[in-house]
C-alpha cells in the first residue's frame, strides 16, 4: 500500500486499472477458439459472412465477429418416422426411411435453407410418395433397391444448393395394411408348408433309392457268392477227375513197365468189371475175355 501511494496514483485508480486489465484478459481468452477435426465454424463480421474456420487455433475479434454455426463435417444419419404412402393400386402403406448425408459446404448449409433437417425430411417424404405412387404393391415390396437408388439421386440433386451431399437412402421398413399382412402371412405359411412337403418327399425318395440300391448290391453280392461257389466246386471236381485219370495213367504205365502177362491184365479187367457190376445197372454185358478169365480161375482152383 505504501509503494502504491508513493507512486502518486490513488489506490482506487490502481484497482480500476487492474480490474480493467483482468477483464481485458478474460475477453481475449474467451475469444480464442480451437476448432476440432471434422468441424467447421461459420463466422460473421458485423452481420455479414466473414470466413469459415477449419481445425486449429483461431481468434475472434470481440464484439465484431460472431460464430454463427458450428458445423459437423462427418457423415450423419437421420431416421425419419414412418410416412403414409399410397401405391398405384390404392394401397396405403407406412414406410420409414433412413438418410445418410454429409455437409460439404458449411456456408451454403448455414444460409441456403432455414431448417435443413426439416427440409430434408419433407423432401424425403415427397420424393417417396412420388416414386411409390407409380408402383403397385408387389413392385413396392420387391423393388427396394430401385426405390433407394431413385431417392438418393433426387435428394442429392435437390440438396446440392444447401451444401448437403446425400450418400445413401434406405427404406428401413415397409408396413402394408393389416389385412394385407394377414394375407401375406397365410401365403408365406402355405409356401413354407409346400417347401416342407417337397423336402419330405425328396427325403422319402432318396431313402427308397438308397434301399433299392442296397438290395441290388446285396443281390449282386449273393449272385457273385453263388458263382464263386460253383466255380470252386467245378474246379474241385475237375481236380478230382484229373487225379483219378492221373492215377489210372500211372497204373497203366506201371503195368507196362512191369511187363504184365495176359493173365494179370485179365484179372485187372475182372476187378474193373466187379466194380462196374457193383453199381445200379440192371443189365451187364460180360466180355468174352472175362468169360475166359473165369475158366482160367476155375482151372487154377482144380490144380491147387
Amino acid at each position: 500500500m505504501f509503494s502504491v501511494l508513493a507512486t502518486g496514483f490513488p489506490y482506487t485508480t490502481v484497482v480500476v486499472v487492474a480490474a480493467i486489465a483482468i477483464i481485458f484478459m478474460l475477453i481475449v481468452i474467451a475469444n480464442i477458439k480451437v476448432v476440432q477435426q471434422a468441424r467447421s465454424y461459420v463466422i460473421e463480421r458485423l452481420g455479414s459472412f466473414h470466413a469459415l474456420w477449419g481445425n486449429g487455433l483461431h481468434f475472434k475479434v470481440p464484439f465484431i465477429d460472431r460464430i454463427v454455426k458450428n458445423v459437423s463435417l462427418k457423415e450423419q444419419v437421420v431416421d425419419f418416422p414412418p410416412q403414409p404412402v399410397i401405391t398405384k393400386d390404392n394401397v396405403t402403406m407406412q414406410i420409414d426411411t433412413v438418410v445418410y448425408f454429409e455437409i460439404t459446404d458449411p456456408k451454403l448449409y448455414t444460409y441456403g435453407v432455414e431448417n435443413p433437417m426439416a427440409a430434408i425430411e419433407n423432401l424425403t417424404a415427397t420424393t417417396l410418395r412420388n416414386i411409390v405412387g407409380d408402383l403397385e404393391l408387389d413392385q413396392t415390396l420387391t423393388s427396394r433397391d430401385v426405390i433407394n437408388t431413385k431417392m438418393r439421386a433426387i435428394l442429392d440433386d435437390a440438396t446440392d444448393p444447401w451444401g448437403i451431399k446425400v450418400n445413401r437412402v434406405e427404406l428401413k421398413s415397409i408396413i402394408p395394411p393389416r389385412e394385407i399382412q394377414d394375407a401375406m402371412e397365410k401365403q408365406m405359411k402355405a409356401e413354407r408348408m409346400r417347401r416342407q412337403a417337397i423336402l419330405q418327399a425328396e427325403g422319402e425318395k432318396q431313402s427308397q433309392i438308397l434301399v433299392a440300391e442296397g438290395e441290388q448290391q446285396a443281390a449282386i453280392l449273393r449272385a457273385d457268392a453263388v458263382k464263386q461257389s460253383k466255380i470252386l466246386e467245378a474246379e474241385g471236381e475237375a481236380k478230382a477227375i484229373m487225379a483219378v485219370q492221373t492215377a489210372l495213367a500211372d497204373s497203366i504205365r506201371l503195368l507196362n513197365e512191369a511187363d504184365a502177362k495176359d493173365s494179370v491184365l485179365k484179372i485187372k479187367a475182372f476187378d474193373a468189371f466187379a466194380k462196374a457190376a457193383d453199381g445200379k445197372a440192371t443189365k451187364i454185358i460180360i466180355p468174352s475175355e472175362i468169360q475166359g478169365l473165369a475158366g482160367l480161375v476155375t482151372g487154377i482152383k482144380e490144380a491147387l
